[in-house]
């Protein structure tokens, strides 16, 4: 179907009032502990007012929404981090991040010791003027810090530290997602079941499909820890099979992780969670299609039409959506498989009593 029968809408505000000159835009939306990016190219004829805006202006903040016919969806709120202004073309270039930008941008010298994770994302939100959706948690952070080297190791250093750095950090203690969304910070465990979108290659303008043959095999990891307050040495072990027909038969992918002073549940987790990275790295798409705004990072893409093993649900990484009034609205959409999607199942943990 033709961009011109699609209708596509881009509607581009700053400071709160809409801009008549938008022409073209671009939102990068990712998995990654990372801001959201995007860029605005306007037609300075169209709104000779903003110059002032453009070349003195203080803080802008651009709210972009796109959309096909009727009002478009709001894909980003963020700040504007650079201004080029092309006075022969009468152009204007806008280059910024999402507000996830005001926590990378804040240094703390805070630890928090005595606070809850969840408690520190609410402290951190309330500061920056953002909502919180935040999942309650127990552990005071002070017991991440494992011993008092820790403490006095995160004082010197903190000035180095940023509020976002902290607060992914807590996040991966806690087997937690961090991000930032519109005006809201989010903090809580992964979805378990996350919004699932069917696609087949029918609905796609282009498609690669990518195979990691070094991990189509069993994979298995080991997180081997010496906790000096507990006096005692332990190894966690997280293990998938490699998909039916991946890898010569006997093979196995080892990773080995040595981390001091965990706990035994700390060890377990970073053996999931490194298990489970390394699993979702077996398969991965990448695509463009028509343009949409359902689709976003965390949320599921169940492929099928290629008449292969790649027909499976994977997980979105990052979505580029560009709109413009000469080439129409696309997407570009990387995805990897989902952590059973390959035929692995759930990690096999084992606890020894060494290190050996």
């Amino acid at each position: 179907m033709s961009e011109t029968l699609r209708a596509p809408r881009l509607e581009v505000a700053a400071n709160g009032t809409r801009l008549a000159g938008a022409v073209a835009a671009e939102v990068s939306s990712n998995n990654h502990y990372s801001a959201d990016r995007f860029s605005v190219s306007l037609a300075l004829s169209a709104d000779p007012a903003a110059l002032d805006l453009w070349a003195a202006g203080g803080e802008i903040m651009i709210d972009i929404a796109m959309g096909i016919g009727g009002a478009g969806t709001s894909l980003i709120q963020g700040a504007v981090d650079r201004v080029s202004i092309d006075p022969i073309r009468r152009a204007v270039r806008l280059d910024g991040r999402d507000l996830t930008a005001r926590l990378i941008e804040a240094r703390t010298q805070e630890a928090f010791v005595n606070r809850t994770a969840s408690e520190i994302a609410e402290t951190l939100a309330a500061r920056h003027g953002l909502e919180a959706d935040i999942t309650p948690t127990r552990t005071k952070a002070g017991r991440y810090y494992q011993d008092e080297h820790d403490r006095i190791t995160l004082g010197l250093f903190s000035r180095a530290m940023t509020e976002w750095d902290l607060l992914t950090w807590l996040a991966r203690q806690e087997g937690f997602d961090v991000y930032v969304r519109g005006r809201t910070l989010h903090f809580h465990p992964p979805a378990e079941a996350p919004r699932a979108h069917a696609l087949s290659v029918a609905d796609v303008m282009d498609l690669r499909l990518d195979r990691a043959l070094h991990l189509a095999r069993e994979i298995e990891v080991v997180v081997k820890s010496w906790n000096s307050r507990q006096q005692q040495a332990f190894t966690q072990t997280a293990r998938a099979p490699g998909p039916r027909g991946g890898g010569a038969a006997g093979q196995r992918q080892r990773v080995v992780l040595v981390r001091p002073n965990l706990t035994t549940e700390q060890a377990l987790q970073l053996a999931q969670a490194t298990l489970r990275e390394l699993t979702r790295h077996r398969l991965a798409i990448r695509l463009t299609m028509p343009g949409e705004t359902a689709i976003m990072p965390r949320d599921a893409l169940r492929l099928s039409g290629s008449n292969s093993a790649f027909d499976q649900t994977y997980m979105v990484d990052e979505v580029t959506r560009r709109l413009s009034l000469a080439h129409g609205f696309t997407q570009h959409i990387r995805a990897r498989t989902d952590f059973t999607g390959d035929g692995a199942t759930p990690p096999a943990v084992r606890m020894g009593a060494g290190m050996g």
